[in-house]
């Protein structure tokens, strides 16, 4: 019996963790702002209305939508455990493939940006 179990019943709830876990990863704040630069960009140009962001404790992802209803446009994930093996960095495409994968932020998300300059010079 545990003490101040009103019924007797032992209980296996436990309120707050004793240990934390991995931390979450998360995008830092020069990379966020690359991002959704690229995204008020993608938005002036009408390719895309909304964005979600998804953060766990292996990946941190960044979704664009051209409709909140329909699967992302360009997914742009973030993955530490990459870092020394082929790059943290991935571009995933509307059907999930993947477009571009790197070590730099920049040269990730150059497709898209080539995509603006097509719509902006079309």
């Amino acid at each position: 019996m545990r003490a101040g179990d009103p019924d007797g019943h032992a209980s296996n709830i436990v309120a707050f963790p004793l240990s934390r876990g991995a931390a979450q990863v998360a995008f830092d704040r020069i990379e966020l702002m690359r991002i959704l630069d690229l995204y008020g960009r993608m938005v002036a140009a009408g390719q895309w209305r909304d964005y979600a962001m998804d953060f766990s404790k292996d990946a941190a992802s960044f979704s664009a939508f051209r409709r909140t209803a329909e699967r992302p446009t360009a997914r742009v994930e973030k993955r530490p455990s990459l870092r020394h093996k082929q790059g943290m960095w991935t571009l995933y495409g509307e059907a999930g493939q993947v477009l571009k994968r790197g070590h730099e932020l920049a040269g990730v998300l150059f497709p898209i940006e080539r995509r603006l300059l097509k719509v902006v010079e079309g």
